[in-house]
């Protein structure tokens, strides 16, 4: 725990200790799909007859980031006549042909999935999937043959248990390629806990993308990149937040990037009126926004340009998308408290943590590091409370 340049630790079952009674605990409830496919380019035998894709051929791995066509990612994965999603490909060179293909073993039949590569851009491609049984969602295909995309620094492939262990109790809403791993930490006994304490709970959705892993390779850390994520929050959750201010605990970096990007949504809105975006555009918070100007909007009020925007136009959940950069350097409006795991070096995540402790980030590293604590996703968590 950090709290007013103090460093203390204990175990995680006794968080509520930690965390002030009357606070609300905000969750992202995110799901990892099993987005890394698996396919074998077919080689034809002499008679022209290619060959079962899982005898031979160049092994290509296609790992889906994030939807394009359908963008949505409940109607991408509920999709039954094929959907179209950013990818990233291993062994791109040897995908030279017109599609590859997947049996897949239903129980009752086969059906085939194929892959079709699509436009370039960057290290990333537009990839078309279509398959032949109507019946089956792109969800339960990868649910079928995916593999779970556990972290790359890792070392090893996924295993049985990583099912289980690398999704939060409370994950639902499937679309993330990597987990809120501050989440990973909660039970439901520790969720039970925080309840008796008069802890309450709300959650939302930020579906982590492979850019969280995109380390800082520029000196100005202006200059690097930030990833768009798709973020969702519920009416009444805004509501809670607007109630409860100056009392908010954000469980992870990824809740915590979403609930400060309410803040500027909000301006944002009060800025245009509620009227100012039309039905098919999605409101977008970019990467410098919290330093383009000076915000004298309240969070309170901002908070509520966003619930009257809600209501004017008669939703229940704000989508939007954001790629706030949270930096030393940045002024919080939503958050109090964050429990987070330890971040690997040169990572937008220790700037986020940074900015939050005023900078004071080493003296917390230097003890994690000095008693053998764990980092990154299967490590151990920290509760820190803002300077």
């Amino acid at each position: 725990m950090y709290r007013e340049g103090r460093v203390s630790e204990d175990k995680f079952f006794r968080i509520g200790e930690y965390i002030p009674a009357g606070s609300l605990l905000v969750y992202n409830n995110t799901r990892v799909i099993q987005a890394r496919l698996v396919f074998h380019k077919s080689v034809p035998t002499a008679n022209g007859t290619p060959l079962g894709s899982n005898q031979t051929g160049a092994r290509i791995e296609v790992f889906c980031l994030a939807p394009i066509e359908p963008y949505d990612y409940q109607l991408s994965l509920s999709s039954t006549d094929g959907c179209v999603w950013k990818c990233m490909i291993g062994n791109a060179k040897k995908f030279n042909t017109e599609y590859i293909e997947l049996p897949i073993n239903t129980g009752a039949r086969t059906v085939h999935l194929r892959a079709k590569k699509g436009a370039q851009q960057g290290n990333t491609y537009a990839v078309h999937f279509t398959w032949d049984d109507p019946a089956i969602a792109f969800s339960e295909i990868l649910e079928a043959v995916g593999e779970l995309p556990i972290p790359p620094y890792l070392n090893r492939q996924s295993e049985e248990s990583d099912k289980t262990t690398y999704q939060t109790v409370y994950s639902r809403i499937k679309g993330s390629v990597a987990a809120p791993t501050a989440g990973l930490h909660f039970t439901d006994q520790v969720l039970n806990d925080l309840r008796r304490r008069g802890i309450r709970t709300t959650e939302l959705t930020l579906h982590v993308g492979a850019g969280t892993f995109l380390p800082v390779k520029v000196e100005d850390a202006n200059q690097h990149p930030m990833h768009t994520e798709i973020i969702a929050v519920p009416r009444q959750a805004i509501a809670d937040i607007q109630a409860n201010l100056g009392h908010i605990v954000a469980v992870g970096t990824t809740s915590m990037r979403t609930l400060e990007s309410l803040y500027f949504i909000g301006c944002q809105l009060q800025d245009t009126g509620v009227r100012g975006y039309r039905d098919t555009e999605m409101i977008h918070v970019g990467q410098h926004e919290p330093y383009q100007r000076e915000y004298t909007l309240s969070a309170h009020d901002s908070l509520q340009a966003v619930l009257g925007y809600l209501d004017a136009t008669g939703q229940d959940t704000l989508h939007a998308e954001t790629q706030i950069m949270i930096r030393p350097g940045y002024m919080f409006r939503i958050v109090d408290i964050l429990i987070t795991n330890f971040h690997q070096p040169k990572s937008t995540l220790l700037l986020l943590v940074s900015a939050f402790v005023g900078g004071n980030w080493k003296t917390i590293y230097d003890y994690a590091l000095s008693h053998g604590f764990r980092f990154l996703s299967y490590g151990d968590s920290s509760i820190l409370f803002r300077v």
